[in-house]
């Protein structure tokens, strides 16, 4: 009996431990052997990368004041891909969307996709609703962008979160499945519309621009905003900062746990222009007087430009982060072009091309001489008028101080049209100044060669009317300035400079730019007496009785200067003014050329302005303070400017006798020479336009207390019916 008892109890003990042995082996098998296969099946923790878009640089006058800077904002993401999945965990399919499309052969397409939308409304907003962050946005957006990147990059569902609302998302993320906050960077233009078309304006991130391969290393790819106009784009490549990266772990739900590892973003390089913003400012406000125009103001003794201004202008931050549609169309079919940089476009410059003439003689010899006027010449069966009946025979600083056209179109002839070509390529007129700015266009001195390639041959009567700086001759505001600033100087032709240096944020200089200078006219056979004889006959023009430009006299320095009046091909704007001048004469500091469109005469549109600049700089100079205040935008007239004036009185709708002011025009130009309406190179510069919100994604207004997102249409088909 014992002895069975106690066989039962070792066969027992016997299977207890095969159990055992047979577990053991199992769990060893899975735990070890085969534990990466069993690992590999079970939902745990993943991780996945965000890139973080660099931090844009700031923009600087030469003084270190900021003009641009980025201000931090939040914004809310939607990971597409991850909302369908999630959706999908609910649903035995996805719902779809049918849209129609033309391919390239006008055929008509039907397509059939996933109606992300709706699978937002049902995944995502309702977690937004309760945290109170739904927000009208176009659908056709969200549509495009699933279409064109499928979940690879996030769509960007608010640029606006304030951070009362990102710390509320912060603190109470309740795991909305595809959603995240992220902290960026928004530009601002701290002025407004200050030297808004040398500044520019910035376009969102275009994932488009982006290569698939650089994308790939990234689960969510967040490009970087970039310049598509003025510095903001010259500059890009310096101002654009070094990406950052972010590591996020989420659980086996796809809901948010934490950040693994964060590498931050370094900003980008600060860039410091050659503009000083008190004598921006003194411009801008001065330039305000007249409905369309340009200023340019250039340090003739290095080339820096200190001011570029046109009229109208318009705000750079109306474009940040995207601009509406109903913006870009007001500035994009306003009549008077406020997107369009008059500075640095070229128009017949009418007498301030006189001075370039001028210089020109002066390679020959024909500075020396002496010319009749009579009230115009003769050329062929066309009589070429002076403006006035007749000046008698004037030597050239003479001419110069009364404009006179019949001079310089003996004297030009004289000098011959070889010596004027030399003479304006010296000078960098119908060639880029190679300003860094966009939109720049170089204009055209007229030559034999390329008024052959018109079918025209060349006469004494083409050289007539260069010397006059009418027909086919085009320069702009800027070109002009930098001859201002030559012969204020003494003959050197420096090249106008916008970007001074470009310094990183530890202070480390990455690039200087240093004046350069283009050409020496005393070292090109000029004399210096032969420069100070134009550079005489410009102060007659101002501080002499019988100049054309006495309104410029000024008391607090020396004032000297050109009138223009250039005609044109408009019926409705038959004259552009035009003023060049330079103070002081002794040691000029200040080289600067105004142009007011539709002007009626150099010296009554246009003089009045410069002189205001050149009074409120100098004035600045002895301690006078000029206050910085944002801008704006200045809105443009196509009215007649007759005259300025800056006694708080408007600008006149008419002239009143002024023996002062000539309007000093030719009577003979070619109405095929004539200058005509300038339309910008390729147009402009298209921005990123905000998408207004449809019907269905008017949702903003459902932010409430009470639980569950119900879609717009669905609650606008529930409204009772009225009934008749």
């Amino acid at each position: 009996m014992v002895t069975h008892f106690r066989f039962r109890l070792y066969s027992i003990a016997v299977l207890v431990m095969a159990g055992f042995a047979l577990l053991g082996y199992r769990l060893h098998r899975i735990q070890v052997t085969e534990h990466a296969g069993w690992a590999a099946r079970v939902p745990g923790s993943k991780f996945e990368s965000v890139r973080l878009p660099g931090i844009r640089g700031e923009i600087k006058d030469r003084n270190g004041l900021t003009l641009v800077d980025s201000t931090p904002t939040y914004e809310l993401r939607l990971d597409l891909r991850e909302v369908v999945v999630a959706y999908l965990k609910t649903h035995r399919k996805l719902p779809t969307y049918t849209w129609e499309r033309f391919d390239s052969y006008g055929q008509r397409e039907v397509k059939t996709e996933t109606d992300i939308v709706a699978v937002v409304e049902e995944t995502v907003f309702p977690g937004l609703q309760e945290q109170g962050l739904l927000a009208d946005y176009s659908t056709s957006a969200m549509r495009v962008h699933y279409r064109s990147n499928r979940g690879l990059v996030p769509f960007t569902y608010r640029r606006d979160l304030s951070f009362k609302e990102f710390a509320r998302f912060a603190e109470n993320n309740i795991g909305i499945p595809g959603v995240t906050v992220a902290r960026t960077g928004r530009r601002r233009y701290l002025y407004d519309s200050l030297a808004c078309h040398t500044l520019g304006y910035m376009n969102l991130a275009d994932p488009d621009q982006v290569p698939d391969e650089r994308k790939r290393d990234f689960n969510y790819y967040v490009g970087d905003d970039y310049g598509v106009m003025g510095v903001e784009k010259t500059m890009d490549h310096y101002l654009q900062g070094k990406a950052g990266k972010l590591v996020i772990e989420k659980d086996e739900k796809g809901k948010f746990v934490g950040e693994v590892s964060r590498t931050e973003p370094e900003p980008g390089s600060d860039v410091y222009l050659t503009i000083d913003a008190r004598i921006q400012m003194v411009v801008e406000q001065s330039l305000r007087k007249v409905g369309r125009g340009a200023v340019a103001v250039i340090d003739p003794r290095n080339g820096d430009v200190l001011a570029l201004a046109s009229v109208p202008s318009f705000n750079p931050n109306v474009f940040i982060p995207e601009v509406h549609i109903e913006d870009w169309n007001r500035y994009d079919k306003d009549p008077t072009s406020p997107m369009f940089s008059r500075a640095i476009n070229p128009y017949s410059p009418g007498s301030t091309g006189k001075i370039p003439v001028a210089l020109a003689g002066c390679l020959s010899g024909s500075c020396n001489k002496r010319f009749p006027c009579g009230g115009g010449a003769q050329y062929g069966s066309k009589f070429m008028k002076c403006w006035s009946s007749g000046h008698g025979t004037l030597d050239l600083s003479s001419a110069i101080k009364v404009s006179c056209n019949g001079f310089f179109y003996r004297y030009a002839n004289d000098a011959g049209i070889r010596d004027i070509q030399t003479m304006t390529k010296l000078l960098g007129l119908g060639r880029p100044t190679g300003i860094e700015v966009t939109g720049e266009n170089p204009g055209n001195i007229p030559s034999p060669e390329w008024l052959r390639m018109q079918g025209l041959l060349w006469s004494d009567a083409f050289t007539a009317l260069v010397s006059i700086g009418q027909g086919a001759t085009e320069v702009s505001p800027l070109q002009m300035a930098s001859v201002t600033a030559t012969v204020a100087n003494g003959g050197k032709v420096w090249q106008p400079r916008l970007v001074r240096k470009i310094v990183d944020k530890d202070g480390t200089a990455v690039k200087e730019d240093e004046p350069v200078l283009r050409a020496d006219l005393t070292r090109e056979g000029l004399k210096p007496e032969h420069v100070e004889l134009v550079k005489r006959g410009m102060w007659r023009v101002v501080n002499e009785g019988g100049g054309t430009a006495g309104r410029a006299k000024s008391d607090l320095t020396v004032v000297s200067g050109k009138t223009g009046t250039a005609q044109t091909a408009n019926p409705r704007q038959p004259t552009n003014a035009w003023f060049i001048s330079f103070a002081p004469y002794d040691n000029p500091e200040l080289a600067i050329c105004v142009f007011v469109e539709n002007g009626n005469s150099g010296g009554g549109a246009a003089s009045p302005i410069a002189k205001n600049i050149i009074d409120n700089v100098m004035a600045m100079q002895r301690g006078a303070e000029i206050q910085l205040t944002a801008l704006p935008e200045a809105i443009g007239r196509t009215d007649r400017v007759m005259s300025v004036a800056f006694d708080g009185h408007d600008v006149a709708s008419f002239a009143p006798a002024d023996e002062d002011s000539a309007v000093d025009v030719a009577a003979f130009v070619p109405d095929s020479l004539r200058e005509r309406p300038f339309r910008p190179l390729g147009g402009l510069a298209q921005p990123t336009i905000k998408d207004s919100s449809d019907s269905r994604g008017q949702v903003g207004r459902l932010n409430s207390n009470r639980p569950g997102f119900r879609p717009f249409q669905w609650l606008r088909k529930k409204q009772p019916r009225s009934r008749p």
